[in-house]
């Protein structure tokens, strides 16, 4: 039997403290200063921040989010999710794919970098992580 990797329960202990809106069970996953980019929007920086985040939005759409696959080269993880979700252009639940890449500080969640293309968040805008310092981690730009 293969054991999994102590990351990618802090991985899970994170997804299913947003699946029940567990905001303590959440903030114990990340640093204090942990950061969650994504490509439809802002940063979300702060552990009370992020958790009161997900423990809001979660509900507000029926958000139920599932790891699939994981890879964990500490300090870094990246994860292929599921999320099944109601739109509120729809009223009907749909199934949402995406990926993460975490890295991790002492065992902790430090940084999310959240990539998937909602469909109803369609914006030349949201092809890239909000605010990310792509140059400064030396990622290519223009």
């Amino acid at each position: 039997m293969v054991q999994q990797h102590p990351l990618r329960t802090v991985i899970e202990t994170y997804y299913h403290g947003c699946n029940t809106a567990d905001t303590g069970l959440m903030i114990s996953t990340f640093t204090d200063d942990v950061v969650h980019y994504f490509v439809d929007h802002s940063p979300v920086r702060g552990a009370a921040a992020l958790a009161n985040y997900w423990a809001k939005v979660g509900p507000a759409t029926q958000a139920h989010w599932q790891v699939e696959h994981a890879l964990i080269a500490e300090p870094e993880g990246v994860i292929e999710w599921s999320m099944r979700w109601v739109p509120v252009q729809t009223g009907a639940a749909e199934v949402l794919h995406g990926t993460e890449w975490f890295v991790f500080r002492d065992g902790r969640i430090a940084e999310i970098r959240s990539y998937h293309n909602n469909f109803y968040l369609q914006s030349p805008q949201n092809r890239a992580l909000h605010d990310f310092d792509y140059a400064g981690r030396g990622y290519r730009t223009l």
